[in-house]
C-alpha cells in the first residue's frame, strides 16, 4: 500500500514538473526565432535555419534554407544567394529547384528528410477558396525540429483539413488574407493544431498589416499563447 501511495505522490509531483520544463523550453526557443518580414524567419539552434528568404537586409550564412513554393516572394534566388554558403543545404519544391543552384533537396507533401541532424517534414499548403495556391501544385509547409522543439512554418495556405494532424510546439501561420487565410481563419487553424505558441506571419510586406496579427492574437486569447515578433 505504501509503495502505491509513494508512486501516486511521485506522479503528482513529476508530471507538473515535466510540463513546466516543456513550457520553459518552448518559451526559451522564441528568443532564437527572428522574424525578418513576410514569411522569412531565421531560427538559431543546432544549425541556422532560414525560411522563404525575401528582402534579406544583411548577408549571413544559413546551414539550411527552407522554401515553401515558387512565388517570387518566397523563392527569391537573389535573396538566397545573400545567405547561401558552400555548405548550405536548400530544401524546396521541384519548381523552386529549377531556379536555384548548390545543394538542393526536393520535397513534396508527405516527404521527410534529415539535413545536418535537423529532421524536416513537408506538409500540404494550399488554398481552399481561391486559386493562388492550388493543391495540384504540390506546394508545402514544413515541420522541423530545433532544440527539441517541433516548429511549423505553414507556407501560403488556407485553413486546411490536414492541419488537424499537425502536432507541433510552435506554429507560424499566415494571417493577412487575400492570398492566404485571414486572421479569423488562422485562429481556427491554430485551434486545430494546438501549438504551445503561435506566431503570425505573412503581413506587413505585400498584403496585411499588424492589425491582422493583433486580431489573430485576440481571437486566441485564453486559448493559445500568441507571440507577435518585431520585424528585424
Amino acid at each position: 500500500m505504501q509503495k502505491g501511495i509513494v508512486f501516486i505522490f511521485l506522479v503528482i509531483i513529476l508530471i507538473p514538473c515535466a510540463i513546466n520544463a516543456e513550457e520553459k523550453g518552448v518559451k526559451a526557443m522564441i528568443k532564437d526565432i527572428h522574424w525578418l518580414g513576410h514569411d522569412t524567419f531565421k531560427i538559431v539552434g543546432e544549425k541556422v535555419v532560414y525560411t522563404d528568404p525575401f528582402k534579406i537586409k544583411k548577408k549571413d550564412t544559413a546551414d539550411i534554407i527552407l522554401i515553401t513554393h515558387e512565388h517570387y516572394d518566397h523563392c527569391s534566388p537573389d535573396d538566397v544567394k545573400k545567405i547561401q554558403g558552400s555548405n548550405t543545404v536548400i530544401v524546396a519544391t521541384a519548381d523552386c529547384a529549377k531556379k536555384l543552384s548548390g545543394k538542393v533537396k526536393i520535397l513534396k507533401p508527405g516527404d521527410s528528410i534529415e539535413v545536418e541532424g535537423i529532421k524536416i517534414e513537408a506538409v500540404p499548403a494550399y488554398n481552399t477558396n481561391k486559386q493562388f495556391h492550388t493543391k495540384d501544385k504540390g506546394w508545402v509547409g514544413y515541420i522541423f525540429t530545433v532544440k527539441g522543439q517541433r516548429i511549423y512554418i505553414a507556407g501560403d495556405t488556407d485553413h486546411i483539413p490536414e492541419m488537424k494532424n499537425i502536432k507541433v510546439d510552435i506554429a507560424m501561420l499566415p494571417v493577412s488574407g487575400t492570398y492566404v487565410m485571414a486572421a479569423d481563419e488562422a485562429v481556427k487553424a491554430a485551434l486545430d493544431i494546438k501549438p504551445k505558441i503561435a506566431i503570425p506571419m505573412h503581413y506587413g510586406s505585400i498584403v496585411g498589416s499588424k492589425s491582422d496579427a493583433k486580431r489573430f492574437a485576440e481571437g486566441l486569447k485564453g486559448k493559445i499563447d500568441v507571440v507577435i515578433l518585431q520585424e528585424e
